[in-house]
């Protein structure tokens, strides 16, 4: 019972420090399990034992016999299928083809060039060289994502990096299962007509079950034929079913399973989605927390006396500095992305669960049939995930820097709020250059400010989830443009100093518009328009306009021109280089006004004459 709750309560300790301390909970998580595990059993204990001890002789421990196997694949399960469900096909597009090219030229240069590695530095049989090069393809999204939230860069390369995490996982699995079941099947490590027909029914079941009962699961939440009370371990439940269901027909199928019901299921219209996936990612948060203590706690001294040598660090050079770059420089041939970007997306590339989950999985299985090497597996792929996560989450930032891609200023916009108000001023600003991105809580409203062809998401600002999205990171200015004066203030304080570094604004409420001595410094255009003015104006005059200023005295007689007349609205003010500043209520955001400058506003056309 101790060892039970005392892994639970490590876990979310290791999860609020890597919060705290703003790096990869994985970093922690494997520390502890070392810690409680074989450090704990070599240094600490005066009997010798484990103070955390999953499988002891085999038959004891908290997962005697085979039950460890069992927890730890159906718990990568249920990962795997929050995993599918992120991952948006309509995102997948815009990413653009190095995505593609990353999962599949990049997986086989990872996968040869990992497998001849492994084989002539460390002698191994090249079974188990292949297996060690298939699970260590992964790029986990939840070790990518902690690391790139607090590097301000480029969208396009933000992305890149997320979504090769995000697809790469399920093709990592695919591929490592592949090979173990050739292993299995054929101890020689010949290809054989078994091994080609285990694999062709992995892939059929596993895509099969996954479509087949992700469309099922779909017609029951929407028909309502589960409670609502009932929903989300009602859908864990379906999960683990499906899991299961089709791993008895195909062994190890049960992985490609889920992850294609996440796809589905995370592609479809069902307005419980975002409740399910709020469920499954605090339920991720456990089972990684536990997980990767568990596994880190298992292996014992002797297996990290066997990569204890040279060969290791040479094996790990190998995968990081040469085979890494090779793959990303090949999948991003031709493509728009710069130079630097290129050697930073090389750079980072660290490997989580679903390495280290399948490696202990697999590497454990095969040491029981007495597979030579097997023992190797899971040592050599903690070595690589905790060596990479460790590199990534302590230079990645710096790295940034040194190659460029870091961005000095972040020139992003995030709107809050998906009026026309709001659609209208973001359309304007993407074709000025800048990445807008508008949130709402009303599906409607977003599904609108997509057909403008406009980054848009459904969020609630009063949860964290904005906080964790790295798609944000070049985000340097709010615009708070809601009809709701509580919602824009209370956006404007939470969010001002993660996303507002440049720039934070709101709508004049009613009240300040009507008392001329309460002009707020992040009012938003002007001290006499609020959200009902900016409605309206927009209702009758859908436009945006610019007119060209002669000097700062130009400018203020059209201001004062802007304030008596209802159907124009000041906006921003266009330099000469083309860049937009933002007006604020106080007027006191624009510096020196040079010939040439334009003032942008939305309105009726006409002509300004200077007076």
């Amino acid at each position: 019972m101790i060892e039970l709750a005392g892994i639970i309560i490590l876990g979310i300790l290791a999860q609020w420090v890597a919060w705290k301390f703003k790096i990869p909970a994985i970093l922690p998580l494997i520390l502890i399990g070392l810690l409680v595990g074989p450090i704990a059993a070599e240094f600490l204990s005066e009997d010798g034992s484990k103070w955390i001890e999953p499988i002891w002789n085999g038959t004891k421990g908290l997962f005697p016999g085979e039950s460890l196997f069992y927890f730890v694949s159906l718990a990568i399960s249920v990962i795997l299928f929050e995993g599918g469900l992120t991952l948006k096909f309509s995102e997948i597009k815009n990413v653009g083809p190095v995505i593609t090219k990353l999962i599949t030229i990049g997986s086989a240069i990872t996968f040869f060039g990992a497998a001849l590695a492994a084989h002539y530095v460390f002698l191994l049989s090249w079974q188990i060289s292949y297996l060690f090069s298939a699970l260590i393809i992964v790029t986990g999204p939840t070790v990518i994502t902690p690391i790139l939230r607090n590097i301000p860069m480029k969208k396009d390369v933000s992305a890149v990096l997320k979504w090769e995490g995000i697809l790469i996982d399920p093709i990592g699995a695919l591929v490592a299962v592949l090979v173990f079941e050739f292993i299995s099947v054929d101890a020689g490590g010949e290809f054989t007509k078994t091994a080609l027909i285990e694999f062709g029914k992995i892939v059929l079941f596993g895509f099969t079950f996954g479509f087949t009962f992700a469309h099922a699961m779909n017609f029951i939440i929407n028909r309502k034929l589960v409670p609502h009370y009932l929903l989300n371990v009602f859908a864990l439940a379906a999960v683990l079913g499906v899991f299961v269901l089709s791993d008895t027909f195909a062994h190890e199928s049960g992985l490609l399973a889920v992850v294609v019901m996440g796809m589905v299921l995370g592609n479809s219209n069902s307005p419980y989605l975002k409740e399910l996936l709020y469920f499954k990612e605090s339920l991720s948060v456990l089972l990684i927390s536990i997980l990767f203590i568990l596994l880190a706690a298992n292996i014992n001294v002797s297996d990290l006396m066997l990569i204890y040598d040279w060969k290791t660090v040479g094996l790990f050079a190998i995968i990081v500095f040469v085979i890494r770059p090779i793959g990303v420089f090949m999948s991003t041939q031709g493509s728009s992305l710069k130079f630097n970007e290129r050697v930073f997306i090389s750079w980072v590339g660290p490997r989580g669960i679903v390495a280290a989950g399948i490696a202990s999985l697999f590497g454990l299985k095969l040491a029981k049939e007495g597979i030579s090497g097997a023992e190797y597996i899971t040592p050599l792929v903690f070595m690589i995930v905790l060596g990479t996560v460790l590199l990534n989450a302590t230079t990645a930032r710096l790295f940034a820097k040194m190659v460029g891609v870091f961005l000095k200023k972040s020139e992003g916009i995030l709107i809050i709020g998906g009026s026309k108000v709001s659609r209208l001023l973001g359309r304007y600003l993407e074709k000025s250059g800048r990445h807008v991105v508008i949130i709402d809580s009303n599906e409607r409203n977003i599904q609108k400010a997509k057909e403008y062809g406009l980054e848009a998401m459904s969020a609630n600002i009063y949860s964290d989830s904005l906080m964790d999205n790295i798609e944000l990171n070049d985000v340097g200015y709010i615009m708070a443009l809601t009809g709701n004066s509580d919602i824009n203030k209370f956006a404007i304080d939470k969010f001002s100093k993660q996303f507002g570094e440049n720039g934070a604004f709101r709508l004049v409420t009613n009240e300040e518009m009507l008392d001329s001595g309460n002009n707020p410094k992040e009012g938003l255009f002007s001290h006499t328009d609020d959200f009902t003015r900016l409605l309206e104006v927009t209702r009758k005059h859908p436009s945006i306009q610019e007119i060209a200023l002669e000097d700062d005295a130009h400018y203020q007689s059209l201001i004062k021109i802007t304030e008596q007349d209802e159907d124009i609205i000041p906006l921003f003010i266009k330099d000469n280089e083309g860049e937009l500043h933002i007006l604020s209520a106080n007027n006191l955001s624009v510096g020196t006004i040079e010939k040439g400058f334009q003032l942008v506003y939305l309105g009726k056309v006409f002509g300004m004459e200077k007076e």
